[in-house]
């Protein structure tokens, strides 16, 4: 046996170093998330991290699952459908985070667990008819333009109400709760504000429900790798953080896409 082999016997397998640099960035996110928990007075597990995956290959995925990360986010369903395959063996739940187009929603309601980006009635009306039986119901979050901004998707927060309703009556959607993003560089006191602006119109929903003694509904995803710790503090359950995790994009953007990560 030459030196060489017994030395790796001993050291065991060696980490790449883009596997090293992605270990670092999220243990020093996990820190991160969990300061901002404690400080909001929540425990870390009430926060639950999407890794924004597209634009990074099925190896930067699969390094990321076995650092620990079981639910990724991905906003092109091409993209998206490639990777699944590629990591068929693995238990990961799969977020479609973008807008989700007419033309998409087959492939969507087969091979998502959950979208994040709903503000249309009639998407969600294709994507209930067109989930699989065999599945259980797609979980789905109204996006709420809480910033008012043109450029962005989303449901002014006073049609909010007639939005929810419907969308509840379709029985292959499971309505979990709301969500949003900012416009960038606002600064942490505004980003404050508005997320507690979209907590305040998940309260309002959920004050109706409890009337009707119907489940309160339990999600909100909100905030990114710019500000993630302001929407923990104003009750992020879920934060969609890709920059800050996995680096920058390593292949240029799909167009028309948004940027959720």
């Amino acid at each position: 046996m030459t030196d060489g082999v017994l030395t790796n016997m001993l050291i065991g397998p060696q980490i790449s170093p883009a596997d090293s640099a992605l270990a670092a960035r999220l243990a020093t996110l996990r820190a991160a998330i969990s300061g901002a928990a404690a400080s909001a007075g929540r425990t870390e597990e009430s926060v639950t991290l999407i890794a924004v995956s597209k634009g990074h290959g099925p190896e930067r995925l699969r390094a990321a699952y076995c650092l620990g990360v079981r639910h990724f986010g991905e906003s092109y369903v091409q993209e998206a459908l490639a990777k699944r395959a590629a990591l068929a063996a693995l238990p990961l739940t799969w977020h479609f985070i973008g807008r989700v187009q007419a033309n998409k929603t087959r492939a969507i309601a087969h091979e998502f667990d959950w979208v994040h980006g709903l503000d249309r009635l009639h998407i969600a009306e294709r994507l209930s008819a067109q989930r699989p039986a065999d599945l259980a119901a797609l979980n789905v979050c109204i996006q709420l333009s809480i910033a008012a901004e043109p450029s962005k998707a989303g449901v002014a927060p006073a049609a909010l109400p007639a939005l929810a309703a419907a969308i509840e009556t379709l029985p292959r959607l499971r309505l979990r709760g709301l969500m949003c993003m900012l416009p960038a560089a606002l600064g942490a006191t505004e980003n404050h504000r508005l997320f507690a602006a979209a907590r305040a119109c998940l309260d309002e929903l959920n004050a109706g429900r409890r009337a009707d003694a119907r489940a309160a509904l339990d999600t909100l995803s909100m905030g990114m790798s710019e500000d993630f710790r302001e929407a923990i503090a104003e009750g992020a359950t879920f934060v969609r953080i890709g920059t800050a995790l996995f680096g920058p994009r390593q292949r240029s953007a799909s167009p028309g896409a948004t940027g959720l990560g």
